[in-house]
């Protein structure tokens, strides 16, 4: 979408068009009257995918921490034609998460679908030397807002007959990053929630899945992008990263394209399940 878009990691799938189970047939719209939620959703991966969900026909609620990002972004996508509005939403705050919920309800009626995107990453170093106070704001957004967030979207998502959840993780619950101790710890963490949610959720038909993205060039990642703030790592510790970049940049379609298909599959069959997208 912009420099923020780029990928600087390949996908290892390709998007799939979702077919209509009796025909066959290609549809066009293929999420029409489906209402999503996508939290940090103003810029990187949250508003590529975004984006992409409104592409294919879903009426969708950005959100953010700040009114002027949520305006930008939702300009930027009305002036594509897409069905976009947008909310201020700080995760860790239940108030703004229960008005994440409402303005959803009250604009389309309810939700079906939400990509829980938000995260923080506050420091760079060992891990032995993070403060209390730093793993408590980590975890505390990361792992207990999705949590949350999830718990309050799932009553409105019964409503409707069920729903799709995706949360977003990281590579680094894998493989994990040096300096970044307690990120890669709370998107360990997230794969548990989606592996308890899943099965909890799916007596109510509503499917728990999550994204695992390697390296990404956002204006979140800037240690990993190469433009670094005086908390940032130098290049050389850069190159201890693992290498699952392709050092060549991709553009966001891969990943937004990657949720995308995760919350429309063909079937409804497919909970509980951790996609690594490289």
């Amino acid at each position: 979408m912009q420099k923020t878009g780029l990928v600087l990691s390949a996908c290892a799938r390709t998007w799939k068009s979702v077919r209509m189970a009796s025909s066959g047939v290609a549809r066009l719209n293929p999420l029409e009257n489906k209402v999503a939620l996508v939290t940090a959703s103003t810029d990187g991966i949250g508003l590529a995918i975004a984006q992409r969900l409104a592409q294919d026909g879903a009426r969708v609620v950005l959100s953010s921490r700040k009114q002027e990002n949520v305006d930008r972004a939702v300009a930027a996508l009305q002036g594509e034609g897409l069905s976009v509005t947008g909310t201020v939403c700080h995760v860790g705050k239940a108030e703004d998460r229960e008005r994440l919920v409402a303005t959803a309800v009250k604009l389309h009626g309810g939700v079906d679908i939400l990509i829980s995107n938000a995260a923080v990453n506050p420091v760079f170093g060992n891990i032995m030397d993070v403060t209390e106070e730093v793993w408590d704001k980590v975890l505390d957004i990361n792992v207990k807002a999705t949590a949350l967030l999830i718990k309050a979207v799932v009553p409105e998502m019964e409503k409707r007959g069920g729903g799709s959840v995706v949360i977003v993780a990281s590579i680094g619950a894998y493989s994990p990053f040096p300096g970044l101790g307690p990120y890669n710890v709370s998107k360990t963490a997230l794969l548990g929630l989606t592996k308890n949610l899943a099965r909890e959720l799916a007596q109510r038909n509503i499917r728990v899945n999550c994204l695992a993205p390697g390296l990404i060039k956002t204006s979140f990642s800037q240690l990993k992008a190469g433009s670094f703030s005086p908390h940032c790592p130098s290049q050389e510790e850069i190159s201890l990263f693992p290498a699952v970049v392709d050092g060549q940049g991709k553009r966001g379609e891969h990943k937004r394209n990657h949720a995308d298909q995760k919350v429309r599959q063909a079937g409804r069959l497919c909970r509980h399940r951790v996609f690594p997208v490289l």
